[in-house]
């Protein structure tokens, strides 16, 4: 016997400053006799912020109106509220749009600005900011981009379309290239393709690599080098484990500058502070579209600090102002070839 899923009322709520309200649905077994009793044991904020969300009529039903307090705990209903947002320090560094149809936007995110509301980055966030600046309150992410690392993103405009660019990922039909700028070290041979077993833990900052069967595929190659030490590389990803080229540069022995992770874990940086960003960047997409065939060709813009200006880069002390200038995307270019016939054919799965 098939059980058939629960389908999900819209929510009755728009969105605030890009963010979707929260949506809880109510439990089909549990000791709690109301919708109070069950939000006070889930929501980590106390029953007095419960209590007071509820006289406030800021909890309601698909219906839009304020559920009561005491409004019985019936299981598989939903309830929705927008939480408090924290307190985030404004990301001050362009969100560039660098190419936009009906059907997909490729953004170039600064460095600094996580991908999809998470954890303390809510509305300074790139998924937010689009969904504001642009009106498009359905926008989603068709993937991730580390909140350190800029670069190109790719986001949908239709829902329905979404798992047709994640397959892209998954499927590994996208190409994909970065830019870093790293010492260099005339002893290392390159290019050359590194291949190791990477794992990340849950609540542990870094990844490391352990022995078994590889997972994770990098090929690096240098571009250039000068007389100060530095030297700027192509990465090119041949899978997608968390923080895989951070690691693979790492073991190479030429750690990325601006590396809070590799080879060590320094303290946090606080909440403002956007000195000396990572230099590394997601500078090209590459990809056949799964809706409308078009073969796309998409670069950055951004020039890595560092690489333009190692000492402002590396100075104790500058303005903000100095730092986003320095990675400020200067002109994005790209190119569709609008010919193209072929359409790729690709399960809309949930992706990765």
């Amino acid at each position: 016997m098939t059980r058939r899923r629960r389908t999900v009322p819209p929510s009755p709520l728009p969105q605030r400053d890009g963010v979707d309200p929260v949506r809880v649905r109510l439990p089909g077994t549990g000791q709690w006799a109301t919708v109070r009793d069950h939000l006070v044991t889930r929501l980590p904020v106390g029953s007095g912020v419960v209590d007071g969300m509820f006289d406030a009529g800021l909890i309601v039903g698909a219906d839009g109106r304020p559920v009561p307090a005491d409004a019985p705990c019936v299981p598989g209903l939903f309830v929705w509220f927008h939480r408090e947002l924290p307190a985030e320090v404004p990301v001050p560094f362009p969100l560039e749009i660098v190419y936009r149809d009906e059907h997909i936007v490729v953004a170039d995110k600064p460095h600094f600005l996580a991908t999809t509301p998470r954890g303390s980055h809510v509305a300074q966030t790139a998924l937010a900011r689009l969904r504001h600046e642009l009106g498009i309150p359905l926008l989603g992410a068709a993937h991730r981009l580390d909140r350190l690392t800029a670069g190109l993103m790719l986001f949908t405009v239709r829902p329905e379309e979404r798992g047709a660019y994640q397959a892209l990922f998954r499927d590994r039909l996208i190409h994909k290239e970065y830019e870093a700028v790293a010492p260099h070290d005339p002893a290392l041979a390159l290019p050359r393709t590194l291949r190791s077993r990477i794992v990340k833990e849950r609540g542990v900052p870094a990844a490391r690599e352990v022995e078994g069967e590889p997972n994770a595929l990098s090929r690096v190659e240098l571009l250039e080098h000068r007389a100060d030490g530095l030297a700027r590389y192509r990465l090119v990803p041949g899978t997608g484990q968390t923080h895989q080229l951070r690691v693979h540069m790492s073991a190479l022995g030429v750690p990325i500058l601006g590396d809070p992770l590799y080879p060590e874990v320094t303290g946090p940086v606080p909440a403002g502070d956007f000195r000396r960003p990572l230099q590394l960047l997601a500078r090209a997409l590459e990809f056949t579209d799964p809706v409308t065939g078009a073969r796309h060709r998409l670069r950055s813009g951004r020039t890595l600090a560092a690489w333009a200006s190692y000492g402002d880069w590396a100075a104790e002390h500058h303005a903000t102002e100095d730092c986003a200038g320095g990675d400020r995307a200067a002109g994005a270019r790209t190119t569709v070839d609008r010919t193209a016939a072929h359409r790729t054919s690709v399960p809309r799965t949930s992706g990765q």
